[in-house]
C-alpha cells in the first residue's frame, strides 16, 4: 500500500513540474535598436607625426599640458639643416637687389656715356655732311663719321638692353634666393612638431634621444572640451541607421548610468576587416569627466512606442505564431522587437492567455 501512495505522490509531483507556463499580453513601452560598440575620441584628436627622420632633441611639453595652435611639442635634431638655412640666408643677402645697386649704377653710367658719345658723333656727322655739301673734306672722312655714328648708336642701344638684362637678372637672383631661403626655413620648421589644435597633450610617444621617422607617431593631441562617440555598426544594420537618431550608451567608468546621445555622422565606406561602418554621435549631456579611448556599448534607437501590446519574445513561434492556453495556434502580426519583448499589432488582445511553446 505504501508503494501505491508513493507512486501517486511521484506522479503528482511530476505533473506539477510539467505544468505549462502561461501569461497574458500586457501594455507597455518598447523600442527597437541597433547594437554598437565604440570608443570615445576627443574633438580634433590626432596623432602627431614629423615629415623628417632624426633623433628627438627636445621635449617642450609634458602629458596633460595645454597647447594652442602652433605651439611646439618636440624638436628633432637638425644641425645640417641649420647650416643649410644659414647658407641660404647668406645667399639671399648677397643676391638682394639693394646690395647689387653698384652694378646697376655702373651699367647706368655706361649707358649715359654711350648716349653722350652717340649725340657727339651725331653732331659731327651733321657737320661733316654740311662740309661735304660745300665740297669741303673727303669721301673717306664722311664715311668715317657715318661709321662712328652707327657704332656709337649701336653701343648706346646695346647698353640699354644690357642694363635691362642686368636689372632682370639681379631681380631674378634676389627672388630665387628668397625662395630658397623660404624652402630652407620650411625644411627647418619640419624638424619642430607643433600642435595643430587648441587642446591638451594626451600622450608623448617618444622620449628625448630616441630615433624617429616620418612613419613614427610622436604624440597624441586633442580638445578635452568636446568628445565624439565613434561607433562600429554591423553592415547588416547600417542601412537602418540615420543621422539624428537617439543613442543610449553605457560607460564602464560610470556603471549603472545610461547616457543620451544623437547620431551626427555616418561614414559611407565599410571597414573590410571588421565588416562594420563608422558612425559618430555626440552627447546630449556629457558626463563631468571623460578621457579619450574609453570604450562603451550603445544602442541606436530606430523606433520607439510608449504604449503598445507586448508579449515575451520567447512566446513567439517562427516570428508569427502564438499558442493560446487552450492549445490553439494562431497567426499574429508583430511590430517592434527588442531582446525581451515583441509588439503584437494584430491577432491578440490583453485578455488572451497564451502559453510558452514546448522545447
Amino acid at each position: 500500500m505504501k508503494w501505491i501512495y508513493l507512486s501517486l505522490l511521484l506522479l503528482s509531483l511530476s505533473a506539477c513540474n510539467k505544468k505549462e507556463e502561461t501569461t497574458f499580453p500586457s501594455e507597455g513601452p518598447i523600442s527597437e535598436s541597433v547594437y554598437a560598440s565604440g570608443t570615445l575620441k576627443s574633438l580634433d584628436q590626432y596623432q602627431a607625426f614629423a615629415p623628417v627622420s632624426g633623433i628627438v632633441d627636445q621635449l617642450f611639453v609634458q602629458e596633460g599640458d595645454s597647447v594652442k595652435i602652433g605651439d611646439p611639442i618636440l624638436s628633432i635634431s637638425h644641425v645640417a639643416q641649420q647650416l643649410n638655412q644659414e647658407n641660404a640666408a647668406l645667399a639671399a643677402n648677397f643676391a638682394d637687389a639693394s646690395n647689387n645697386q653698384t652694378k646697376i649704377n655702373d651699367a647706368q653710367l655706361f649707358v649715359d656715356l654711350a648716349k653722350n658719345k652717340w649725340k657727339t658723333d651725331s653732331t659731327l656727322l651733321v657737320r661733316q655732311r654740311t662740309l661735304w655739301k660745300q665740297q669741303i673734306g673727303t669721301q673717306v672722312e664722311l664715311e668715317q663719321r657715318e661709321l662712328a655714328y652707327e657704332n656709337s648708336k649701336a653701343t648706346y642701344l646695346s647698353s640699354i638692353l644690357k642694363l635691362k638684362d642686368l636689372k632682370r637678372q639681379i631681380q631674378f637672383n634676389a627672388n630665387q634666393s628668397i625662395k630658397n631661403l623660404s624652402i630652407s626655413k620650411q625644411l627647418s620648421a619640419d624638424f619642430t612638431v607643433r600642435s595643430k589644435v587648441n587642446g591638451i597633450v594626451y600622450d608623448l610617444l617618444k622620449l628625448k634621444g630616441e630615433i624617429v621617422s616620418p612613419q613614427t607617431p610622436l604624440a597624441i593631441v586633442g580638445n578635452p572640451s568636446h568628445f565624439i562617440l565613434e561607433m562600429q555598426v554591423d553592415e547588416d544594420d547600417i542601412f537602418r541607421v540615420k543621422v539624428g537618431l537617439p543613442v543610449l550608451l553605457t560607460l564602464d567608468a560610470y556603471k549603472g548610468q545610461v547616457f543620451d546621445a544623437t547620431v551626427t555622422k555616418i561614414y559611407p565606406i565599410m571597414n573590410e576587416r571588421s565588416k562594420t561602418f563608422l558612425v559618430e554621435a555626440k552627447f546630449n549631456q556629457k558626463p563631468a569627466t571623460l578621457f579619450p579611448n574609453v570604450t562603451f556599448e550603445a544602442n541606436i534607437i530606430l523606433f520607439k512606442k510608449e504604449k503598445t501590446l507586448l508579449i515575451p519574445r520567447n512566446y513567439l513561434v517562427k516570428d508569427s505564431l502564438v499558442i493560446k492556453a487552450s492549445g490553439d495556434t494562431i497567426v499574429v502580426k508583430t511590430g517592434l522587437k527588442d531582446f525581451k519583448k515583441v509588439e503584437i499589432i494584430q491577432g491578440l488582445n490583453a485578455k488572451d492567455e497564451i502559453k510558452m511553446p514546448g522545447k
